[in-house]
């Protein structure tokens, strides 16, 4: 009787991967009951904006770079022959679009070396920002060197160093330890000659989490809200051991609109992401201070069904949606929308932080 060959962990990490894209498309991936509170937002309508649509500018500059739109395509995936036909694909997308692409984990890269070609999109994206992309757990483990050779491959604008604990501790392979991040995150911001963007999963990052990765040097920050996606619920339909533990903390975390109410104020420039489905999602996010706004299932769903063109009728419907919401609040350009009139309902206000308290009770 013959053995079956044993799975190696490198061969472990590619089928993680190719079951989380599985995942995103035959299951219901997203927060059963937590919204982002975006719904908890409403923008003041300007009856006499004096503008014409045609005026209306959502150019922004971020990490060194003019994008067209403040929208980034967050990291999803590499590692596999499958993998890099998304991340080349979606990087044209957002090439053509002006906006800001980025490649999943590269720990499977740095594993596997010679899965190197599945994250190489910046012949696909030769202008616009590409973002690297690294685990907690990898860079306060991996050496500077061996950091920086990870993103000069993919010659990346920044470097995204993601914060999943909650993850993590859903799958029967992940990680257990978390000690030492901070200092990871301030060693990278001395030791890297590109930005250092501190990424959430679907989890939200609180005040105090950001005043800590301020202090350590970081002036780039994701907070990644709950709302959206829920990688604990991919987690635990990919692990049945684990489905009680996902149930149970399905939905954990800071909804994405409370997170940026309580880090925008800390001099950061803040990326929101977390179930941004709409235009007017985006608009939102940048009146309650976020600098862009990302977008990861939504894109590639519409990727997967349509191909190419879906995705680029996706990020056009997200732009023309912004556009329509600076109209209607007599914005002309995204500086006039962050200064925009807001009104915040209770819920999303409790998250309003006050001095010397974490957030109101």
């Amino acid at each position: 009787m013959s053995r079956r060959p044993a799975v190696s962990s490198l061969d472990r990490v590619a089928e993680r991967k190719q079951a989380h894209l599985d995942l995103c498309l035959r299951e219901d991936v997203e927060a059963a009951t937590k919204t982002t509170l975006f719904e908890d937002v409403d923008l003041v309508h300007d009856a006499l904006p004096d503008l014409s649509l045609d005026e209306i500018d959502t150019s922004v500059r971020w990490l060194g770079k003019r994008l067209r739109a403040p929208l980034v395509i967050t990291g999803m995936t590499g590692g596999t022959r499958a993998a890099f036909r998304v991340n080349r694909d979606l990087a044209r997308v957002a090439e053509e679009a002006g906006i800001a692409f980025g490649v999943g984990s590269q720990r499977a890269m740095h594993s596997r070396p010679e899965s190197e070609w599945t994250y190489r999109v910046r012949e696909h994206a030769p202008k616009t920002i590409v973002l690297a992309n690294i685990g907690i757990a990898q860079a306060r483990t991996l050496s500077l060197d061996t950091v920086k050779s990870l993103v000069d491959a993919l010659s990346a604008d920044a470097l995204c160093v993601h914060l999943n604990v909650a993850q993590e501790i859903l799958q029967p392979e992940g990680d257990r330890s978390f000690t030492g991040g901070t200092e990871a995150f301030r060693r990278l911001v001395r030791g890297l000659d590109v930005p250092v963007v501190a990424k959430e999963t679907g989890c939200g990052i609180s005040r105090k989490v950001a005043q800590r990765l301020r202090a350590a040097g970081v002036r780039n920050l994701d907070v990644s809200g709950a709302g959206g996606t829920s990688w604990v619920r991919i987690e635990a339909l990919r692990a049945p051991g684990a489905a009680r533990l996902g149930e149970i903390y399905r939905d954990w975390g800071i909804p994405t609109a409370a997170s940026l109410l309580q880090t925008r104020d800390l001099g950061l420039e803040i990326v929101a992401s977390g179930g941004i489905r709409t235009g007017l999602d985006v608009a939102k996010a940048l009146a309650l201070g976020a600098r862009v706004a990302g977008a990861a299932l939504p894109v590639y769903q519409a990727y997967r069904e349509h191909g190419i063109e879906g995705a680029r009728r996706f990020i056009d419907a997200l732009v023309a949606e912004l556009k329509a919401a600076m109209l209607l609040t007599g914005s002309r350009k995204l500086r006039d929308l962050a200064r925009a009139e807001t009104v915040i309902g209770t819920r999303l206000a409790r998250w309003q932080p006050r001095r010397g308290r974490g957030v109101a009770s």
